[in-house]
This record gives structure tokens, C-alpha cells and sequence, in this order.
């Protein structure tokens, strides 16, 4: 069984996450969104929060596992025997920013990053822009799937 991860904060989840995921199923057996804690970063939704998001958005999709998780992705794909990575790009500053990270973590544990590039109209769309608009009170839900806009 082909099994990737795909790991990020996720604060909030966003229509640009949705779209990689529904992506990467079609490539791998199973996705395992694996939500990053960093008790140094300050987020705008708790953990159990982001989980919920995640799991009320795809929970009738067996393919989809969510999990939580502390430190380094390489040591959590290590202990999960999982040797892929999935990430999703923008734009070039996205591909430098995600090229390093993509070679450090397969220098760790040999684990290989498979990029999806996301669509036009999703291209512009980050969790870091939808927190901007729901601070400034703006129309967030055009950004993010109903999990998130309930």
C-alpha cells in the first residue's frame, strides 16, 4: 500500500489544502494529514480545532487519515514506515521554500516529497492571508471549505 504524508499547521484549512489532498488520493492509497503542534508558534485555532476541520471535511473519505503530531515530519514518517512526503505549490518562492525542506527531510530518513501544484484559482490562497481577513472581520469563507466556514 502507497501511503503519503501531507503535513502542515493548518490554520486554518483552506480550499489550496483540500485541493492537494484530493490530488495526492488519486496518487496514493492513502493520505495521512498530519497536523503540526510547535508550542513556540502561535496559532489562531487550537489543535483540536484545526483536527476537527480536517476530520469533519473528509471523514467519509476511507482514504484520508488525520493525525496529530510534535517535532520533525521525518521522524513521524519514520515511525509511521512511510517514505513520501506530500506538498503542495503555489508558486516559485513556494518550490525554493519547499525544495529545501524536501532535500534536508530525504537526507534524514531518505523520504522522497511529491509536489502538486495547485490550480489558478487557488494559487493565491493561504492559511496565513485567511487568518489576515478573518482578523480584518472580511468574507473568509470563500477561502476555505465548509468545515472551516461552519
Amino acid at each position: 500500500m502507497k501511503i503519503a504524508v501531507f503535513p502542515g499547521s493548518f490554520d486554518p484549512l483552506t480550499l489550496g489544502h483540500c485541493e492537494i489532498i484530493e490530488k495526492a488520493i488519486q496518487v496514493f492509497d492513502q493520505v495521512i494529514i498530519s497536523v503540526g503542534n510547535n508550542s513556540e508558534k502561535k496559532y489562531m485555532f487550537s489543535l483540536d480545532q484545526r483536527l476537527n476541520f480536517i476530520y469533519s471535511q473528509f471523514k467519509n473519505n476511507s482514504q484520508i487519515l488525520v493525525e496529530k503530531y510534535d517535532g520533525l515530519t521525518a521522524e513521524f514518517c519514520k515511525t509511521k514506515n512511510i517514505k513520501h512526503i506530500v506538498r503542495g505549490l503555489r508558486n516559485s518562492v513556494d518550490f525554493e521554500f519547499e525544495k529545501e525542506i524536501a532535500l534536508f527531510n530525504n537526507s534524514l530518513e531518505e523520504i522522497e516529497t511529491i509536489f502538486f501544484l495547485t490550480s489558478p484559482e487557488n494559487s493565491f490562497i493561504s492559511s496565513t492571508m485567511v487568518r489576515e481577513v478573518i482578523l480584518n472581520g472580511g468574507d473568509y469563507k470563500k477561502f476555505v471549505p465548509e468545515s472551516v466556514s461552519a
